[in-house]
């Protein structure tokens, strides 16, 4: 090899070795959501697994050690909201990128603070009860970030919460059964989103348009009449609910329309102020980008936040 190709494979390697070094560094590190042990756990092997490493979003399986990932803007709007986001994936996993990092990065670009969050699968190997689990790591999630606030510069009363289908569901619970809270420590003023939104949500577990699936995973194959009726989401809607955008397309097949127009029509009956945005297409599982139009969900969102006054 000449000294000349000798340069050129050396200089060719440290580039890739810097590409790796970037990727790598590409996310902020994650942080253990509870800071000592986990509520409601039994000892149980770390089992959390990606579903396909060959995938190009990762989904990851298992999940029973929760994490939180904060993603803060280079420059913070004067507002200083801040937006907990619960990706989806049936509650077997979490579509942590499409669903999770990617739309962090997004919200950091309109100046806002984010935070992602891998919660916990409902599983009875690793949790005592698998139906309150997950809502205990949104609750954890969101009074953590409130209890914070001056640490991340974030105002405490402009904390959001959003979700993507069976994350969805996971945030319009929390947004509607803070009243009682799962986890001793929190008042329901600690763990009350201050708004809602929810992209292409499962919302009911009683009827036709229930996902099957995230309700067996939650409840169980023989849920009760009171299981499900207490984790349908439209049912649970009161006046302190917080204001809601809602996203979802109308040739759904997995989460179908009626979950998001249920959800849109309690609060509608409550009065309380909600934007519900529906495709005529795009299926499910987009994140932010449905390729069946070139409107873009998220400038609505971002819109809306700005009409509600909750970003300046």
């Amino acid at each position: 090899m000449t000294a000349s190709n000798k340069m050129r494979h050396a200089t060719l390697g440290l580039l890739g070795w810097l590409a790796v070094t970037v990727a790598g560094a590409a996310e902020p590190p994650s942080q253990p959501l509870y800071p000592g042990d986990i509520p409601g756990a039994i000892l149980a092997p770390d089992e959390e697994k990606l579903r396909d490493a060959a995938e190009p979003w990762p989904f990851y399986l298992d999940i029973s050690r929760p994490t939180i990932t904060a993603y803060r803007p280079a420059k913070q709007d004067p507002k200083r909201a801040a937006v907990v986001i619960l990706p989806g994936g049936g509650y077997r996993g979490v579509s942590i990128l499409k669903e999770g990092y990617d739309v962090a990065r997004a919200f950091n670009e309109m100046g806002v603070t984010a935070f992602v969050v891998k919660y916990r699968t409902p599983s009875d190997k690793h949790m005592k009860d698998k139906r309150v689990g997950p809502l205990q790591d949104a609750q954890q999630a969101v009074a953590t970030v409130r209890r914070d606030a001056a640490k991340w510069q974030i105002d405490p009363t402009r904390i959001g919460l959003m979700g993507f289908s069976a994350g969805g569901h996971l945030a319009a619970s929390t947004g509607t059964l803070f009243n009682t809270p799962v986890l001793p420590q929190w008042k329901s003023a600690d763990v009350r989103p201050d708004f809602l939104m929810l992209i292409y949500p499962v919302i009911t577990f009683t009827d036709a348009s229930v996902h099957w699936g995230s309700r067996q995973k939650l409840l169980g194959d023989t849920p009760s009449r009171a299981d499900m009726e207490r984790f349908s989401t439209e049912l649970a809607v009161s006046d302190q609910t917080p204001p809601t955008f809602l996203v979802h397309a109308a040739d759904d097949a997995t989460v179908p329309v009626a979950n998001s127009i249920r959800f849109f029509e309690a609060l509608q009956a409550r009065k309380i102020p909600a934007q519900l945005m529906i495709y005529p297409a795009g299926g499910h599982g987009y994140g932010l980008n449905n390729a069946t139009t070139g409107d873009r969900w998220m400038e609505r969102c971002r819109q809306w936040l700005q009409s509600q006054g909750w970003i300046s």
